[in-house]
């Protein structure tokens, strides 16, 4: 025999709201065993107590409604424990990201970041490179580098091109003010480049520059652009043009982020004695 419950008595089982309930109802989440048709009274049996402590412990889980609502509809275990794992590895990735920001604010609180006494003001020659260009997100940023980076050196690597340093990059400002602008990553190489796929042959033009070295994940690398951003503002004459960055030892060359090493270069106009330094490395250096 079935044994009805009222919405109240329900909720007081559940730990669900009477409001939640109602907006499970209206979404077909979970719709009431039955309704009374002339009060509108909503009524669940004590059989749909188990589908209800199921969805309350998603929802403490933060799953979408409409994921509950198709692991419910799936009537194939695996489906359906696929769909619960799926969930539970985005949460891991999201634990994963919050305790690294975590970690950061606490490095941040106790300690200062980089000393403006690390930044240097080069002027950097003109070189030629094989570069890879696209408008990228910058979301995917750190994958279409690393793509960008194996097509480059597999492309130098099959037309018997010598790098003669360290890959680089250029970013312009909408990188940075819209989260999405034109990025190049190029590789200074001795000889000309044909162009294959999205390899070209360019000029990397002469830059004077304020750099600073960035030790580690990029993930403070805001931190170091800080630094040297206040360094600019406080002792150099800022100009515009793009931002370059110089991969010393990326992920390409070690998965330790620990062994990251990357020179970042603010534009300037240079108006005095200057410390120069070609950001070039020989090429025993070159991976």
């Amino acid at each position: 025999m079935t044994a009805y419950m009222s919405i109240g008595d329900f909720s007081r089982a559940t730990h669900l709201t009477v409001k939640t309930l109602r907006h499970y109802h209206q979404i077909g989440l979970l719709a009431p065993a039955d309704i009374d048709p002339h009060t509108g009274y909503r009524r669940y049996t004590t059989d749909q107590l188990g589908v209800a402590q199921v969805v309350r412990r998603f929802r403490d889980l933060d799953m979408p409604l409409e994921e509950i609502q198709a692991v419910l509809a799936t009537a194939d275990p695996t489906a359906r424990n696929a769909r619960i794992v799926a969930h539970l590895d985005r949460l891991q990735e999201q634990l994963g990201r919050t305790q690294n920001a975590v970690d950061q604010l606490r490095d941040l609180l106790t300690h200062s970041g980089p000393a403006e006494s690390a930044v240097e003001l080069r002027a950097v020659p003109a070189t030629s490179a094989a570069a890879i260009t696209d408008v990228v997100d910058a979301a995917d940023g750190a994958a279409w580098m690393l793509g960008a980076l194996g097509e480059l050196y597999a492309t130098l690597t099959a037309q018997q091109l010598t790098p003669t340093g360290p890959a680089g990059g250029i970013y312009s400002d909408e990188v940075f003010t819209d989260h999405r602008g034109e990025s190049t990553i190029f590789v200074p190489c001795a000889g000309p480049v044909r162009s294959v796929g999205r390899v070209r042959g360019i000029d990397v033009p002469a830059a004077e520059l304020a750099v600073i070295t960035h030790s580690g994940s990029l993930a403070d690398v805001d931190r170091t652009y800080g630094t040297l951003a206040a360094h600019v503002t406080r002792h150099a004459l800022g100009v515009p043009g793009p931002i370059r960055e110089y991969y010393l030892v990326s992920q390409r060359d070690t998965p330790d982020a620990t062994q990251w090493c990357t020179e970042i270069g603010w534009p300037i106009f240079l108006t005095g004695a200057t410390n120069t330094h070609r950001a070039t490395a020989s090429p025993a250096e070159v991976n």
